[in-house]
Parts: structure tokens; sequence; C-alpha cells
């Protein structure tokens, strides 16, 4: 049975709650979800319950996102790094592979680089780089880091936060960007996403994802390097509708030794939560050949070094 509990970091001077779910035995997996304003854990939580067949899974909001109260900070790519590493080595120390959806997957890679030996493996669920505002320019503008001081603002910042995650933004940005149906985020699912983007604090980090405030690289190259230096078996998953400009970059990854592509025939950005059972078996049969590899390769020293011996 899946359980939830709170825990606590500090950051700034900030007590900040956040909630993990669990479930499973084995070896241990760490879910962490993407960026966006409408993210939560709750979005992974169906993969969570599929690898929970033979694994014991761990999902956790990032600070500045879940469905609990923020504080107002200056959320920075540093906050998120700083605590993914508390995270790995505090609350979760015996992670055998992170799987990362969206922008998360930056994340999970330059942790792999900079604290080697806290993440095995890695699975990477339509990763991105780079914000959609300057995704959909092609660059970085200055009035992004004033749009970012502007809806800090208590009155006005709220208003135009709210103009920008209401229920017709959010339904249309979902058409046309996260979801293959049309029609998947209706009803109590788009109440429940509505819900996440109100709650008190939310505008802080969602306006520093939307404007590339959360990017840890500035492009392509840099992504890759990021891949290569991170150097452990890496499986890559996105859906054949993803958008083309996104696509692009995921596709970029298949030249990379350490990289496994696996493209599925439906899907764009949200394919984790739209399609679980297709990304939960793929994310098996990566783990698990992995697995039997290391197996062959112990059990070939073993009797290498039996042989030695006699």
């Amino acid at each position: 049975m899946t359980t939830t509990r709170r825990i606590q970091c500090k950051w700034e001077g900030h007590a900040i709650t956040l909630q993990v779910d669990e479930d499973g035995s084995g070896s241990s997996l760490v879910l962490l979800p993407a960026l966006s304003s409408i993210s939560t854990r709750a979005e992974m939580r169906p993969l969570l319950e599929l690898l929970t067949r033979a694994f014991h899974v761990t999902a956790v909001d990032w600070p500045g996102f879940g469905d609990l109260p923020r504080p107002r900070a200056n959320w920075t790519p540093d906050t998120l790094s700083t605590f993914l590493n508390w995270f790995l080595n505090e609350i979760s120390p015996r992670t055998h592979a992170v799987i990362a959806a969206g922008h998360a997957a930056t994340y999970a890679l330059y942790q792999a680089v900079n604290r080697p030996n806290t993440i095995g493996r890695l699975v990477l669920i339509a990763p991105t780089w780079r914000g959609p505002l300057p995704t959909m320019m092609g660059a970085y503008r200055p009035w992004f880091a004033r749009a970012r001081k502007t809806v800090d603002l208590p009155m006005i910042g709220q208003l135009l936060y709210r103009l920008n995650v209401s229920r017709f933004v959010v339904a249309k940005m979902a058409r046309e960007h996260v979801y293959s149906d049309p029609n998947w985020l209706s009803g109590d699912s788009l109440r429940s996403k509505l819900a996440v983007t109100r709650c008190q604090g939310a505008r802080h980090a969602s306006v520093r994802f939307v404007t590339g405030g959360f990017d840890l690289v500035a492009s392509r190259e840099a992504f890759l390097d990021l891949v290569r230096r991170a150097n452990i078996p890496t499986l890559v998953i996105f859906g054949d509708e993803t958008p083309p400009k996104s696509r692009a970059e995921m596709e970029a990854l298949a030249q990379l030794t350490s990289v496994t592509i696996r493209r599925l025939p439906r899907g764009k950005l949200a394919i984790h939560e739209e399609f679980p059972d297709l990304v939960a078996s793929s994310i098996e049969s990566f783990l698990a050949s992995r697995s039997e590899h290391v197996c062959l390769v112990r059990s070939r020293i073993c009797r290498e070094a039996r042989s030695t011996i006699t």
C-alpha cells in the first residue's frame, strides 16, 4: 500500500514541507516529477504503482512545487540541486536508479556528474533542459528576469500569474504540448491540476520555470556534455507525438554511447502520466537487462578468480 509522509528541508531560513509517496520492496527507485506549473509527485503515482511490482519506489515533490503552501523565496537552480543531493543522501540513501521527468532530467544528470555514486542508473522521461518561454522564442530575453520580479509582487504579480494559469490557458497548453488525448485533462483531472496552481506561493517557482530561471544549462551542446560526463547507463523515453522542438533535443541524445533511446508510438511531454503501462514496461526491461549484464560480469570475474587460484 502506498504511504504518504511529510519531510522538512531548510533553505535560506525557510523550513520547507514536502510530501513523499512510498511503496514496494526491493531495489530503490526515486521518481522525480517535472517542474511545470501543474506538476506534483501525483503525476508519478500511476508509474509508482506499476513499478512496485519489483522495486521500492519513492516519489517526492520539488521545493517550490507540489500541492502544499510554499514560502515566497527566490527559488534558484542551486535550491533544487542542493535539495536533490540532500534527499538522495539523507532521505533515500540506497538509490538504485533515478527516474526523472521533463526538466527534472537536467537536475538528475547534474547530480550524477557532481556527486558520483549517488545515482547508479538514470531514466529520463521526455527530458528537457530549457524552459517553455526560451524554447518558444529560441533564446533568452532580458525581460524574462523582469517578469519574474513582477510576478513576485503581492497584487499585480498574483493577477498576472492567475491569467497565465487560467482554466483556458492550462487546458490549451495541455492539448497542444502535454497530452496526446485532447480530452485527457478534463473534469476532475483538470480541477486537480488547477488546484495545484492556486496553492499559496505557487507562482514564485512557476514563473521561474516558465521563463528559464531553472535552466541549469544554456545550450544543447552543454546538455549533451552533461550526459557524457554523467557516463552512467541512461534510458531516454519519449513519445512519437512530442512537440517538434522538444523532440529534436531528445533525439540528439541518440548519438551518445551511454544512452538507450526508447521512442513510444504515442505520447507527448506527460507520456508517463498518460501511458504509464508503456513507460513502466520500458523501464523494467532496461533495469532488468542492466542487472543481467552486471550479474554476467560478476560471474565471469568469479570464474577467472577461481581459475587463477587453482
